[in-house]
């Protein structure tokens, strides 16, 4: 029987996470009573052992933030940083050498956490811009794991574009990122929150594929949560079977405005936990506010 917590296993099967460690909405119901939001990041780590740094994509952080993120959390978490939307976005992916070791170099503190380095493109990204990639990928350090999230529709086509895409991150070890938008498109815009995730993120095919040791799932759920069930039923399957396989998979939760993503996460690690012997997860709610929030 698995006695340790997930958030304390240095090697755990299973990286579980959100894609934000602060978010207004969980004070009270996630954070302790009077969490500073300086602080919310060592409460995050308590329970979850990974989270999807998208801050970086929008800026680069101070030396000290990059030092309070190392304080913050202990070995056992890691950090899935994306890479800045300068080199990702508005050069893709070219002539950013400067750029790209400069934030390599201001990341040197957190590097032995940095479970995984997202290179997130653009959908104007597509099958010419390949080469472009190869380039960029065999530039990086060979240690980093590396996750490729597209979205250009070529990719997903099942044609020799989407076959050389897979090819190249099989040669160099890179895992191709999933995306599962299903839930927020299976319904109708009924509030506020999947208006704003129908016209944002992305609607791509799910291709359940693992190009390397670290397979990310991006699941972005309904804010209902038990409409969300019938869309992580393969991944039930899926996820064990990497684990099976010795890869250790990642899994991000979203919602659509992800007000509900730790419940939401909890309950999916409960179903996987109901397929292969997982650690348990360490409880969502603080002491002082035990009887705020349930899960489904």
């Amino acid at each position: 029987m698995l006695t340790t917590p997930l958030h304390q296993l240095t090697t755990p099967p299973l990286r579980l996470g959100l894609t934000q460690w602060s978010h207004n909405t969980w004070q009270r119901k996630f954070y302790p009573s009077g969490t500073k939001s300086g602080e919310r990041l060592a409460r995050y780590a308590e329970v979850f052992n990974t989270v999807e740094g998208n801050t970086t994509f929008y800026a680069s952080p101070s030396h000290a933030t990059v030092a309070n993120w190392k304080a913050a959390t202990t070995d056992a978490f890691e950090f899935t940083f994306k890479l800045p939307q300068a080199v990702t976005h508005q050069l893709m992916l070219r002539h950013a050498d400067e750029m790209v070791s400069e934030f390599i170099s201001l990341m040197a503190p957190l590097h032995s956490r940095i479970g995984l380095w997202k290179i997130q493109l653009p959908a104007a990204f597509g099958p010419e811009s390949l080469p472009d990639l190869q380039k960029f990928l065999n530039g990086m350090p060979a240690s980093f794991n590396i996750g490729v999230e597209v979205r250009h529709p070529a990719f997903f086509a099942k044609g020799e574009e989407e076959r050389a895409l897979n090819g190249m991150l099989l040669e160099r070890g890179a895992d191709r990122i999933i995306m599962d938008s299903r839930p927020v498109f299976a319904v109708p815009p009924d509030t506020d929150a999947l208006l704003d995730a129908q016209q944002k993120k992305p609607h791509v095919p799910v291709h359940a594929i693992s190009t390397a040791n670290t397979p990310m799932v991006r699941f972005i759920g309904d804010p209902t949560l038990e409409r969300n069930d019938a869309f992580f039923a393969n991944w039930q399957k899926k996820i064990p079977q990497w684990i099976g396989e010795g890869k250790t998979p990642y899994l991000m939760i979203h919602t659509a405005n992800n007000d509900q993503a730790p419940e939401l996460a909890a309950h999916f690690y409960d179903l996987l936990s109901k397929q292969i012997a997982l650690p348990p997860l360490a409880p969502l709610l603080p002491e002082d506010n035990s009887s705020q929030m349930s899960l489904l």
